[in-house]
């Protein structure tokens, strides 16, 4: 059965959220989103497609960084409305240079950053 991406359960705005995971380590990497078209560029090239709310434009990850994502796999959760593509990472994920987005833990009331950005 072909795959159509509008039978996603995307919000208001068009979009779905997509969860990042590292396919080897199983690291949660990041949460991005993406609308109908980005999905399918997505899938179509392999090369993870997001879509930017701030700048209204497709972001393809690492296209300028170099930290690109290849899609490994793509799963979609029971509602279809929440995705999550398995990816090889090529360096960190985060904008903050750091591998994963989900650096910080909250702890006994305060935050704790639990990496360093990577040089």
């Amino acid at each position: 059965m072909p795959f159509d991406p509008s039978t996603l359960v995307y919000n208001d705005a068009g979009l779905i959220p997509a969860i990042a995971q590292d396919h080897q380590s199983g690291d949660v990497l990041m949460m991005a989103w993406m609308n109908a078209e980005a999905v399918a560029r997505t899938l179509e090239t392999g090369k993870v497609t997001y879509w930017s709310r701030s700048r209204q434009a497709f972001w393809v990850k690492g296209e300028s960084s170099g930290h690109a994502q290849r899609l490994v796999d793509f799963r979609l959760d029971c509602d279809r409305d929440c995705l999550l593509v398995l990816v090889d990472q090529t360096g960190p994920a985060c904008h903050t240079n750091r591998r994963t987005c989900f650096y910080t833990a909250v702890r006994d009331g305060g935050e704790v950053e639990l990496m360093a950005p990577e040089v």
